[in-house]
């Protein structure tokens, strides 16, 4: 009996969210493999059972994209280095319970795809052969600027405000800096063609925490960020820290909303829950929040990949926080710590215009980058992805880096590494600024 209805529960869940009764028993990507030869390079896909799929190519880099439907990654998941025409791999959880896999490419080519039941050796397995592109009658499928969608919906909330002035250190106010790294990071949001920013606030004043949600919400943002500068009693300590919601505080949000949802008139994740029962609105909404919450850390990794650059980064990888303005269960939310007023030089920093950019720059890169791929599907930047910009990196040394690290990291040799900053060993200093020379 209880068997009969846990399968009933779970199709009424499917069929909420529109979901094929097939993405009930959704596969695994176990593993990922590259072969290369003189004709054409070959991915494997290893599945622990059957998923439709579709490939597309993109341009500006050169892409792959491999979407599966009902697919999650394994944890156990490794990608692997570049070989033949692919030069790296990545994937990501996209709405409707697919995820993709995005293979960056040397250059264009042709690709066809298949798929390979199991066999005495392996299990289920879909295939991409890469060969040399050949002239062509009909156009590439690659994205076009003939394609019209929405813009992508980044709301930018710069933290207190007001009569709350946040920490405030060596003659800084929280709130002064956050208020001016956002308008910095709205106005090169808006800048980028197929981007729209929305700031919480553009003055000073301080915002409820249920309007900053309610704002989010109204403007249909596909990511909310909200900015803070850190403070602890400890002078010496430095570095940026990006969160996302932990789970006791997804757990509490959940129950609360359940709780509440007679009074909810708007949609959760695009499903009604007010008309649901406490046991299917719970499910429901901690389907939507973990899928909200798995593209937080994916967006979050990549502002840190960009912040770490420019700026010492404390964490190498997305915190989770108890934070009730991130609490939104359908809006993938990140809040970032920019540096430490506590600390004197970071203050002054803060203070900086020049710094203030920085920081904005390297939030907007971090923000394009994640779109860059895993963009909604009815977005205008879904088929024209911003280019990648060019010009040379550079990598500012945080506490506990060393530099082979650094060189693995950005798929270099530890001798172009040194050559290239004129090191003639391999000690460094926090704070140093390095370049980091083309892998290309």
């Amino acid at each position: 009996m209880l068997v009969g209805f846990q399968r009933f529960k779970r199709l009424f869940v499917a069929l909420a969210f529109g979901i094929a009764p097939c993405a009930l028993f959704a596969s695994e990507l176990t593993g990922i493999r590259l072969s290369s030869g003189p004709l054409a390079t070959r991915i494997v896909l290893d599945l622990d059972r059957s998923a439709e799929h579709r490939i597309f190519e993109l341009a500006n880099p050169n892409r792959l994209v491999i979407d599966l439907d009902a697919t999650s990654a394994s944890q156990a998941l490794r990608l692997p280095l570049p070989k033949g025409r692919v030069r790296s791999v990545r994937t990501g959880v996209q709405p409707g319970g697919k995820l993709r896999v995005v293979l960056d490419l040397t250059g264009a080519a042709d690709s066809k795809s298949f798929v390979l039941g199991p066999d005495d050796q392996k299990g289920h397995r879909v295939v991409v052969d890469l060969s040399e592109p050949r002239i062509r009658s009909q156009p590439r499928r690659v994205a076009t600027d003939e394609y019209t969608g929405r813009d992508v919906v980044v709301v930018v909330d710069a933290g207190h405000g007001g009569h709350d002035s946040g920490a405030a250190h060596h003659g800084v106010r929280e709130k002064d800096v956050v208020l001016e790294i956002s308008r910095r990071l709205a106005s090169q949001i808006d800048q980028q063609r197929g981007f729209r920013a929305v700031l919480v606030r553009d003055d000073d004043r301080f915002v409820e925490f249920e309007d900053r949600l309610r704002i989010a919400h109204d403007a249909r943002a596909d990511l909310f960020l909200s900015i803070h500068a850190d403070s602890v009693d400890d002078a010496r300590v430095t570095g940026a820290t990006i969160y996302s919601i932990r789970d006791d505080r997804a757990v509490s949000e959940t129950a609360k909303r359940v709780a509440d949802r007679e009074n909810a008139a708007d949609l959760i994740g695009g499903v009604k829950i007010s008309d649901k029962d406490d046991t299917l609105a719970r499910v429901l909404l901690g389907l939507v929040q973990e899928g909200a919450r798995s593209r937080s850390d994916a967006v979050g990794q990549s502002l840190i990949e960009q912040l770490s650059r420019v700026a010492p980064v404390r964490k190498r990888t997305v915190e989770g926080g108890n934070f009730m303005i991130l609490t939104s269960p359908d809006i993938p939310s990140i809040l970032v710590e920019t540096a430490y007023l506590s600390n004197p030089s970071q203050a002054r920093d803060l203070k900086d215009p020049a710094f203030q950019n920085v920081i904005a720059r390297a939030l907007f890169v971090g923000i394009v980058d994640y779109f860059r791929d895993y963009s909604p599907p009815d977005s205008w930047v879904a088929r024209n992805p911003p280019p990648v910009p060019s010009g040379p990196i550079r990598h500012v040394i945080a506490r506990g880096e060393t530099l082979s690290e650094i060189a693995e990291r950005y798929r270099i040799s530890l001798r172009e590494l040194r050559r290239s900053n004129g090191l003639n060993g391999d000690r460094i200093r926090i704070g140093q600024v390095l370049t980091i020379p083309s892998a290309g």
